[in-house]
């Protein structure tokens, strides 16, 4: 995707990454190497560069709407929460009793990517299936939640095409010869 003159590629940074990627390059534990990382990502060719933060935030907005019409309209309580694609699957297997209590929201990676392909893709002129949307996230469950089959756009488009770990992330780097430690500092894309 990244080679393709026909996709715009852009990618996300869940908060972890920036705290553990400076690791891979021999930093010490916990370095908080944000941006340099943003520098990193932006060598290896992707169009934009965003930090996952904003969509944790529209998490969290759509949860509290949903908690407030399910306490107006006598819904299903508690209301259960979580990011986590694994603990999401462990409800589903074990307890499906409890399915009817788990928010409807999309996590703050789907929702970029959902984003991402609907809103930012009209607002820069690009079809949704010419938006390529990549992940870096520290957990390999959001691989399989990318991969959801009710993960999608519309028409079958998935919200995100591609899960990195931070760990593959930083092999990217190495492989085309990025040297992370000497990055200039740049900023995240609004």
């Amino acid at each position: 995707a990244l080679a393709d003159p026909e996709k715009t590629v852009v990618v996300q940074t869940a908060p972890a990454v920036r705290a553990a990627i400076g690791e891979e390059f021999g930093m010490p534990a916990g370095s908080l190497v944000t941006k340099k990382m943003v520098a990193g990502l932006r060598r290896l060719g992707f169009d934009k560069v965003f930090d996952t933060d904003f969509t944790a935030d529209l998490t969290i907005m759509e949860e509290g709407n949903e908690l407030l019409q399910r306490l107006k309209t006598g819904g299903t309580l508690p209301m259960i929460t979580s990011c986590s694609p694994g603990w999401i699957k462990f409800i589903e297997h074990f307890y499906p009793e409890l399915l009817p209590h788990l928010s409807s929201c999309k996590s703050p990676q789907q929702m970029f990517g959902a984003l991402a392909k609907s809103y930012y893709a009209e607002k820069i002129g690009v079809k949704p299936e010419n938006m390529y949307v990549v992940s870096i996230m520290p957990c390999t469950a959001k691989k399989l939640e990318a991969g959801r089959e009710e993960m999608s756009v519309n028409e079958g488009i998935p919200d995100v095409d591609a899960v990195l770990t931070t760990r593959e992330a930083a092999q990217m780097m190495r492989e085309m010869g990025v040297e992370f430690q000497n990055l200039p500092d740049e900023e995240f894309d609004a």
